[in-house]
């Protein structure tokens, strides 16, 4: 294993000794700029490169034969390339899995969210058995969301961003006429390729897109559901001045562009009542917040119920609880001497970091 990592003290009111301490400890290595890293239901770790790979881990080693190897289609590079990656819940028994990239067509640069299918005890993907599942336009070549997650009901949550540029030049954030700046919902258990759940909050207005779940959302990078209330976490990237981690529910606008956190960003803009972020922190702290997990592992009991995330551009892990009103626990945790681009949770509630630039996935540890 690798070594661990510098430990910082807790500050503030919490830091007592119940205030969860963690380190982190290297797992794998070897990887080119990884994004994502997802559990197969199996306990069995894949880890997303951004030039369009996804590869296993097989006993601690990388497997130096791709899981799945889309290079061919996908448009990588900033904030593009293959983002998101979903197992189903019965993978196991289906191989069904589905991913998020973005690609150049003749009529444009495109998010694709298409299906592929593994044959059960073979330890590679054909990508010939791609089936597209959804495309839309993306007018800039920033804020691509990429989340993919299947939810406690079974659905496909799917996280877009406000398709780039600078403060949101075409009002995506608060329009609903368009799947940029959204998280939607999708069953695609239904043909074809998918149906709306008519329990979607906007199936039955005329001027949405019944897909859409929340709205007013600048640039989800990565959101997850607490495994034990089912509640929808996300880390939502700001603009010029304020990173927000939101809880997202149903039908509900969470402001961009009107508003950047909190604070107003171009108030007449807002469309409706604006939920608020359970949590904002301005950029003297961080500059692009990374959405993470609520703990329920338990090698670390005193993380239990602690949403884990991170700052991308400043190098650090923090924690904060919600009683469903105020936070009870808002503290750094760590810092890293790296860039983390993504958590991932395997199937016993354990936590993970990608390491973009050194191309590692470490695991936290008490």
């Amino acid at each position: 294993m690798g070594a661990l990592l510098l430990m910082f003290p807790p500050k503030g009111p919490a830091a007592d000794a119940q205030f969860p301490r963690i380190r982190l400890e290297s797992l794998l290595r070897g990887l080119d700029s990884p994004v994502a890293v997802e559990d197969d239901g199996a306990g069995k770790l894949f880890i997303v490169e951004q030039a369009g790979v996804i590869r296993r881990d097989v006993d601690g080693q990388i497997d130096p034969e791709p899981f799945l190897d889309i290079r061919d289609r996908v448009k990588a590079g900033g904030e593009c390339g293959l983002l998101g990656l979903a197992f189903h819940p019965q993978f196991l028994v289906n191989g069904r899995f589905f991913v998020n990239y973005t690609t150049e067509l003749p009529g444009g640069l495109c998010t694709i969210i298409s299906e592929f299918k593994a044959v059960l005890g073979t330890t590679r993907v054909d990508p010939s058995t791609e089936r597209e599942i959804m495309r839309y336009s993306q007018p800039f070549p920033n804020h691509k969301g990429g989340q993919l997650a299947f939810g406690p009901d079974g659905k496909l949550y799917i996280g877009a961003g406000d398709g780039g540029s600078g403060g949101d030049p075409f009002g995506n954030g608060q329009s609903l006429k368009t799947r940029l700046a959204k998280i939607m919902r999708i069953d695609v258990d239904r043909e074809p390729p998918y149906t709306v759940p008519r329990d979607n909050p906007f199936v039955h207005q005329p001027d949405a897109l019944p897909e859409i779940w929340a709205f007013g959302m600048r640039n989800p990078w990565r959101f997850s559901f607490d495994r034990k209330t089912g509640d929808l976490y996300c880390g939502d990237v700001g603009q010029d001045k304020w990173e927000e981690v939101d809880i997202v529910k149903k039908g509900k606008n969470y402001g961009w562009s009107a508003r950047e956190g909190t604070h107003p960003f171009k108030p007449e803009r807002a469309v409706g009542p604006l939920t608020e972020p359970i949590k904002d922190y301005g950029h003297n702290l961080g500059h692009c917040i990374v959405g993470g997990y609520v703990y329920r592992g338990e090698a670390i009991p005193s993380l239990n119920g602690v949403y884990v995330y991170a700052d991308y551009t400043d190098g650090w892990i923090a924690g904060l609880k919600w009683n469903g009103s105020t936070l009870t626990l808002d503290e750094e945790l760590l810092h890293v001497p790296f860039h983390i681009s993504s958590f991932g949770e395997d199937r016993d509630g354990e936590l993970y970091v990608c390491d973009y630039g050194g191309g590692r996935i470490l695991r936290l540890i008490p």
